[in-house]
């Protein structure tokens, strides 16, 4: 198995992937999740992504985590304890690597939730941005393995606050209730 970060071409199953672990989530998470969004680069029409499925899961009361942490840990997700957990807990599955799902918790009517959400609505709707990304990324990649995916987002880290600084001004994410 290689190492390497892998930014692969666009793969429409990725949105029939997101829906069959959407359904599996909702019926999990009956009365915590409010919205399960697809997210991330396999969200976005023609963009190249690494071929991991993002998942945003809105809930009411991000704290304590217990309530949704025991549910996802039964759906095969492992949480991975982080500071960023006060405003976005992270799951993922498998256990070991590759993993092909990643979970991002997120409270309900929160900036997380809108910037998660802005990001995706704006690269979804502006063909120059999202082409701009996939360069971006594409250029990045070799340089990283997955060892390093820390680093990758980092790097693509200015560009992604432009984007989602300029989707907030235009009023995204669209359908935010």
């Amino acid at each position: 198995m290689t190492n390497e970060l892998v930014v692969a071409p666009y793969d429409p199953r990725w949105a029939d992937m997101f829906e069959e672990e959407r359904v599996r989530l909702e019926a999990a998470l009956l009365g915590l999740a409010l919205r399960i969004d697809h997210h991330g680069s396999t969200s976005v029409p023609g963009l190249p992504a690494k071929p991991i499925i993002d998942i945003q899961v809105s809930v009411a009361r991000l704290h304590p985590m217990d309530g949704y942490r025991v549910v996802l840990r039964e759906l095969g997700y492992r949480h991975v304890p982080h500071p960023d957990d006060a405003f976005c807990p992270f799951f993922h599955r498998p256990e070991g690597t590759p993993h092909s799902h990643h979970i991002h918790v997120v409270e309900s009517g929160s900036a997380e939730e809108r910037r998660t959400l802005a990001f995706r609505d704006c690269l979804r709707e502006n063909a120059d941005i999202a082409a701009e990304y996939a360069r971006l990324k594409q250029t990045l990649a070799p340089r990283f393995t997955h060892a390093t995916m820390a680093d990758y987002a980092s790097a693509k880290g200015e560009f992604i606050e432009r984007v989602i600084a300029r989707a907030l001004a235009a009023g995204y994410p669209r359908d935010l209730r």
